[in-house]
């Protein structure tokens, strides 16, 4: 951590994430095949060339869906349904600012190693679902089809490369999504840890929300976030040019410092909540899976994502 962040180091930052992106897709790999041996596609009636199922019959289903060879083994008239095919688009962003390259221990991921890998993981997860993904302010449309996280990491690597000839940019205009207008009725997934103040999540949120976009927050935090566990002369110093603060009984805030995060993470699912979008969080000490299943079967619960 450092009081005030250089051009010079911002560039390193920028470096150290794009190096770090082929060892990361690998994680994400396996992350994204555990996810998937639960995960058969959309699974949902509608229009498609796959066959999913047998129902009865109902006065006034369409004719031309019977299947009278299922029907001929039973004394019920039975129909094809056929599994939804009509592919969505997922836009995904994580948050690489520089007080996200933070781990507390040597052998944890920082908090920008996990969201990454959790966006790539997602990404593969999606596209194996048939759907589209983009990075959300990226000027190239949404893609689908096999090595997406590869493509992604790509788009990814260049973001971070262009980053380093503007380190000067404002740290707080990293750390939110870039302010675009994407297509209603999409679907968005932050990744981040949301420490910012909520003001700053509010207009963007409510921006997205009123043409009827749909997303998911998931805040991925330092279990030294979550726990504040220090003791004793503790020096803290800001990684977005917040100063420094020394704290002589550093135990002594612990309980005002955990109520504030509590307060902040409501404040964040209510927000989430009131414009129709979900919020959870991820700790970077938890395995990657059990984060990537709960945010895909949110999107797959979504009666939007079947439309």
């Amino acid at each position: 951590m450092s009081v005030a962040i250089t051009a010079d180091r911002a560039k390193a930052e920028s470096a150290a994430i794009a190096g770090r992106l082929p060892p990361l897709l690998i994680a994400a790999e396996r992350i994204a095949a555990t996810v998937t041996q639960g995960v058969h596609g959309r699974r949902r009636v509608g229009s498609g060339d796959v066959f999913w199922q047998h129902r009865p019959y109902y006065p006034g289903d369409e004719l031309k869906r019977l299947d009278w060879r299922q029907s001929a083994k039973s004394d019920k008239i039975y129909l094809r349904q056929m599994e939804w095919s009509a592919a969505q688009t997922v836009y995904l962003w994580c948050d690489l600012s520089p007080s996200m390259d933070y781990g507390s221990k040597k052998d944890l991921p920082t908090k920008a190693e996990r969201s990454l890998v959790l966006l790539l993981a997602l990404s593969n997860v999606l596209a194996r679902a048939g759907e589209r993904v983009a990075l959300l302010g990226d000027p190239e449309p949404p893609i689908s089809g096999r090595a997406v996280a590869e493509r992604l990491a790509d788009r990814l690597q260049h973001r971070t490369q262009v980053a380093q000839s503007h380190a000067n940019d404002s740290d707080a205009e990293r750390s939110l999504p870039p302010p675009v207008l994407l297509p209603a009725h999409a679907h968005a997934v932050m990744i981040s840890d949301f420490l910012q103040p909520i003001e700053e999540f509010r207009a963007l949120i409510e921006r997205f929300a009123a043409r009827d976009v749909r997303g998911h927050l998931l805040q991925v935090l330092d279990p030294a976030e979550v726990a504040m566990p220090f003791l004793g002369r503790v020096r803290f110093k800001g990684l977005e040019r917040e100063g420094e603060l020394l704290m002589s009984r550093v135990e002594s805030i612990r309980d005002q410092y955990l109520n504030k995060l509590d307060a902040h993470r409501e404040e964040l699912r209510t927000l989430a909540r009131h414009a129709g979008w979900s919020f959870s969080t991820h700790v970077t000490d938890a395995p990657g899976a059990p984060a990537l299943l709960a945010l895909y079967q949110w999107l797959a619960a979504d009666k939007r994502f079947r439309a």
